[in-house]
């Protein structure tokens, strides 16, 4: 999310020139203390009154794939592989910049939390039937908690899941069989 200025910026922000690009937000820093979220395009910002960029925060949709490994209702570890999308909320940069100090882990921290609570109430074949319920469960947590950090949600999706290798292996010993006999019919 942040960055350091770089040398270039560095150079620019002596003189008092500053250049934030488009689909970021530049935060501005009053000796030390949150003064004003600067939006794309030329800002002049005099170090000389103690003004100064403490960072910058990109606004573009950004993914996060997640693993979580889960035990279904019938006793079957299976791996759910989550997909989010999210971006950070112009009008609320300083909250996004400043209330949270790793927003991936915070997501996955939710994530797990939400499969955790959902998959063991299931049976393996309901997780497969239901990876879009799911999905929207953990979407609607995710944006309830987010929001306070000034985070959009813009998409939930539960993209594979994945029982453990013995339970595939048993199954295809099992449909192997079944088609067996029905060709022997």
């Amino acid at each position: 999310m942040t960055r350091k200025p770089s040398r270039q910026i560095v150079m620019g922000q002596a003189l008092g020139c500053i250049q934030v690009d488009e689909s970021t937000v530049a935060i501005k820093e009053n000796f030390g203390k949150y003064d004003d979220v600067l939006g794309p395009g030329f800002h002049f910002m005099p170090c000389c009154f103690g003004s100064q960029l403490a960072g910058y925060l990109s606004l573009r949709v950004q993914q996060l794939d997640i693993r979580c490994e889960s035990k279904t209702k019938d006793n079957v570890f299976v791996t759910l592989v989550a997909s989010i999308q999210y971006r950070a909320l112009a009008d609320k940069a300083a909250d996004a910049f400043y209330k949270l100090s790793n927003t991936k882990e915070q997501i996955q921290a939710y994530v797990f939390d939400v499969i955790r609570a959902t998959v063991p109430t299931l049976e393996l074949d309901q997780v497969f039937e239901q990876k879009t319920e799911i999905a929207k469960t953990v979407g609607k947590q995710l944006t309830k908690a987010m929001s306070l950090y000034g985070y959009e949600i813009v998409e939930t999706l539960i993209v594979d899941v994945e029982p453990d290798d013995q339970v595939k292996s048993s199954m295809n010993e099992i449909n192997a069989a079944i088609a067996c006999i029905l060709t022997d019919h």
